[in-house]
């Protein structure tokens, strides 16, 4: 990878250049943090996309640096790997209905990838995602910290993008947190949802909550049905390169991604949504809320999810 132009040192590599793994190559380097290496199986698609987000430097003034390639080897020693490869959602799927489809590929590219990056981040975007985050975890032998998932980020900007349109209010003054596992299953916790500080709880009505949340669970399967030939990419691409910023630049930011839980909130030998704080070491510290009994059985139930997934993938021991 050629640095001679700039002072960037960091590198990701995003595998998969579909819409997701191309559009977070494009969001990661108009923000200048790090040189790019896309790969894709299929011939010329990783490069002609990597070679028209390069032309476009010009335009918007960023000074990274992108290759598309099919071959690994230029992944070498990449601090972070973001894998967006597998079998997208069609109208009528489930997260769930890509399970051992995506499991397959899941793992030829965590053997690929750390065979040149012995000691990555590995952010997982691919679904079902908590279980493919697992998967990860479990074929990469990484530490807990280095290995986390696409769930709540995402999940988090959606009720946040439908509260603000709710309240007519900008979306700035939101903040949300969704937990739990990254579909049918997610945990929405309204009170820990604020608008410039006060609880959503004191400021819509309980059944504009209801449909907001609703919403929110099925924001995926909403965007799939209106595509009906893809899903979604713009927002999970932002999610992914927001995570992956936080990384690389050591922000210490506390975002609710897919994480690996060994007795945090009761929960054990599994992946699932909770918040935690990103910084260079990938996850720094699992943040532990207070949570309601109610609340508490409903993540409770979310990992049991979880884990049943991670059951049907027949990966012997489950404790990662």
């Amino acid at each position: 990878m050629k640095n001679w132009r700039h002072n960037i040192a960091s590198k990701i590599t995003i595998v998969g250049a579909g819409n997701v793994g191309a559009a977070c190559a494009q969001r990661i380097a108009e923000r200048g943090c790090a040189d790019i290496v896309l790969v894709d199986i299929v011939n010329g698609l990783p490069q002609g996309k990597a070679l028209d987000i390069l032309e476009s430097a010009p335009l918007l003034n960023f000074d990274s640096h992108l290759i598309g390639t099919n071959s690994y080897d230029e992944t070498a020693n990449s601090d972070v790997i973001i894998i967006t490869s597998g079998l997208g959602r069609k109208p009528g799927m489930t997260r769930d209905d890509l399970l051992l489809a995506n499991m397959k590929i899941v793992t030829g590219v965590i053997h690929n990838v750390m065979s040149y990056s012995p000691d990555p981040i590995i952010i997982m975007v691919t679904n079902p995602v908590d279980a493919m985050t697992y998967l990860a975890l479990h074929t990469s032998r990484l530490a807990r910290n280095r290995v986390f998932g696409l769930s709540g980020v995402l999940d988090s900007a959606r009720l946040s993008r439908f509260i603000a349109d709710e309240l007519e209010v900008p979306v700035e003054n939101v903040s949300s947190l969704v937990m739990g596992e990254h579909g049918k299953n997610m945990v929405i916790i309204p009170r820990l949802t604020t608008v410039s500080g006060i609880p959503l709880t004191k400021i819509l009505a309980p059944e504009a909550i209801d449909r907001l949340v609703a919403r929110t669970l099925k924001g995926g399967a909403e965007i799939v049905g209106l595509l009906k030939t893809g899903s979604a990419f713009y927002a999970p691409s932002a999610a992914a390169a927001r995570m992956a910023e936080a990384v690389i630049l050591d922000k210490q930011e506390v975002l609710p991604c897919a994480a690996y839980l060994d007795g945090e909130y009761g929960i054990k030998g599994t992946v699932i949504g909770v918040p935690v704080k990103l910084g260079r070491n990938g996850i720094e510290q699992i943040i532990e809320l207070e949570l309601t009994p109610e609340e508490g059985q409903a993540l409770a139930g979310s990992a049991e999810a979880v884990k049943e997934l991670v059951r049907a993938m027949k990966l012997g021991s489950e404790e990662g």
